[in-house]
């Protein structure tokens, strides 16, 4: 008989999701903000989300054998707790609490879950519960489902755990090792946060404007040495400037925020004006070379011996979203393969969790073939979908949506594109996209102006077919889940200027037909009626929302942006000022 394992993350109050394994085998896992449509559904827990996985697998809740979730308690023998206490020293409640209550949290996140299985009706006294380190879920994350039968060097790059934040260890005979951690407040994701929410952005969403604007900065104008460094020994914040809690935290409006008073002494006020303002631009360039440079000894330093050996190496964790370090990562020559998982935030912890809990048991995982995970829906339910839309859209069925998409775009029109399993993971992939010819003149302008409104000098990242991916750059380039930065062959950024970065690099998506059957079908019709490989992708969602899931926010979605063409399935939806013009 089957064993079946339910992941669940969230519970460090963030981007809950959960993951649905058969045996080895992940069968479902989605994202609860898509469910709810607010972003990182933060203090919610995976509610929806286990429900779905549970009906895409056809599994009952009684048929739950095993919950893995990403938090466990720590050991008042492990340095972890230690190590708080005495970087919190003049915060003493925090302090003392480290020692004395340290495990209150998961204790909290115990009663929690158990409220939450009971509302899925998941019999607490059949299921197991298996608790698992946060940042050995990343870790497994990115080792168990690309396990090899070489060592693999593991780096986990994360914002906060339950003490822990950088995991460096590696992978051998399905066992994870650990060889250094390095705990809260010492956290390299901590630190670009700091800085991210100093340069006026939320963190959680804000991390990827400061990677984006950074090129357009001189990392030399200004040092940003005092936040934090490495030695060869020691990686310490200083939490005098960054990563503070209690009275040194600088506090406006109410707000407390992750950075003191004497942070604003060194550095000026916080940013208000634009993110391309000096000296603002130059902070971004400067706190992304400091956490790449310092990320780079990390790994150079803990794990060289094994990189030498094998050139394997696995990361994960909130920090591996970061695409400019890993691309600096994959670039070291001692790494012969970088391994990103597709959803290294938390989210992706309910997948780590659970295969963590599994290869506990001997049982060795199935390597995921594509994050196509979520649910799927039928065209008859897109019918109904627009039947039901108070908006009233109109429809139509295409004998061939492959075709008749690829000649709206040939002809420069935006195309919402909706179609098979949704993607788990930050990236839309393809499945829930808005597409876009990358040589349509002013196509960042109409991509903005009808739904988008992001800042002039982001690029928008591209999907490769296969076949032309080698004219696509001059790099080793096979990344199907836009994890790796990669620079762009100077070729196509002068035909296709809109998909890449002031220094010329971007995130792009090779698509196979293996992996993406439909999306490679309506690439392959694009470039043989354009002669031209590639399409702009941008996610199905409007400023501030999370991907969509289903029909009903597809058509909302569509129906409140000026699109004029979706292909929801096959269907053609549009709106009935466009519906005579096709």
């Amino acid at each position: 008989m089957a064993t079946i394992t339910l992941g669940l993350a969230g519970a460090i109050g963030h981007d809950p999701a959960a993951a649905l394994f058969i045996d080895g085998d992940l069968v479902a896992a989605v994202e609860e903000e898509r469910l709810l449509r607010r972003k990182h559904a933060k203090g919610e827990a995976p509610y929806y989300s286990a429900r779905q996985c549970m009906q895409i697998a056809g599994v009952k809740p009684s048929q739950i054998d095993r919950i893995a979730i990403p938090y466990a308690p720590i050991s008042l023998l492990n340095k972890a707790r230690w190590h708080y206490a005495y970087r919190h020293w003049y915060a003493p409640d925090r302090s003392i609490d480290g020692l004395l209550n340290g495990n209150r949290r998961y204790r909290r996140y115990r009663k929690d879950l158990d409220k939450l299985l009971e509302k899925l009706q998941i019999p607490v006294s059949k299921a197991q519960i298996v608790p698992v380190e946060h940042q050995l879920a990343h870790a497994s994350s990115c080792y168990h489902l690309n396990e090899s039968d070489q060592k693999t060097a593991i780096f986990c790059n994360d914002s906060k755990g339950e003490y822990s934040n950088i995991f460096l260890g590696y992978g051998e005979n399905g066992n994870i090792t650990r060889l250094k951690e390095f705990y809260n407040p010492d956290s390299l994701c901590g630190m670009y946060a700091a800085m991210t929410d100093y340069l006026g952005f939320e963190i959680l969403d804000g991390e990827f404007k400061v990677m984006g604007i950074s090129p357009f900065g001189d990392a030399s104008r200004y040092d940003l040495s005092p936040l934090a460094f490495f030695n060869g020994k020691q990686f310490k914040v200083r939490n005098k400037l960054i990563g503070t809690v209690g009275l040194r935290r600088y506090k406006a409006k109410s707000k407390g925020h992750y950075f003191s008073q004497k942070l604003l002494d060194m550095l000026g006020p916080r940013r208000v004006g634009n993110l391309t303002d000096d000296p603002y631009v130059h902070y971004a360039a400067a706190i992304q070379k400091l956490y790449e440079d310092i990320a780079v000894g990390l790994v150079a330093h803990y794990l060289s011996e094994i990189l030498q050996d094998t050139g394997i190496l696995a990361v994960a964790g909130t920090g591996s979203m970061n695409i400019r370090l890993n691309q600096r990562l994959a670039a070291l020559p001692m790494v012969k393969q970088l391994i990103v998982h597709p959803a290294c935030s938390d989210s992706g912890t309910a997948i780590g969790a659970a295969a963590y809990a599994i290869r506990e048991t001997n049982v060795r995982l199935k390597p995921i073939s594509s994050m196509f995970l979520g649910p799927s829906y039928s065209s008859e339910e897109c019918i109904e979908a627009c039947k039901a839309n108070r908006d009233k859209p109109v429809w139509k069925i295409l004998q061939d949506r492959h075709a008749d998409a690829a000649e709206l775009l040939n002809r420069g029109e935006l195309v919402a594109w909706f179609q098979g399993r949704m993607e788990f993971g930050a990236r839309a992939l393809g499945n829930r996209s808005i597409l876009a010819n990358p040589t349509t003149e002013g196509i960042a302008d109409v991509i903005n102006r009808q739904v988008k409104f992001r800042e002039k000098w982001r690029p928008f990242s591209p999907i490769v077919l296969d076949s032309v991916a080698a004219e696509f750059s001059d790099d080793e380039f096979s990344d199907e889940y836009m994890c790796i930065g990669v620079t762009v062959s100077k070729d196509w950024q002068e035909k296709y200027p809109v998909i890449a970065y002031a220094d010329g690099s971007t995130r792009a998506q090779i698509v196979r037909a293996e992996t993406n059957p439909s999306l490679h079908n309506l690439l392959s019709h694009f470039h043989e009626l354009s002669g031209h490989g590639l399409l702009i992708n941008t996610a199905l969602s409007r400023p501030g929302e999370a991907l969509v899931c289903n029909p009903d926010d597809a058509i909302s979605m569509f129906m409140g942006t000026d699109l004029k063409y979706m292909i929801l399935e096959n269907l053609l939806v549009t709106k009935r000022e466009e519906s005579e013009t096709w």
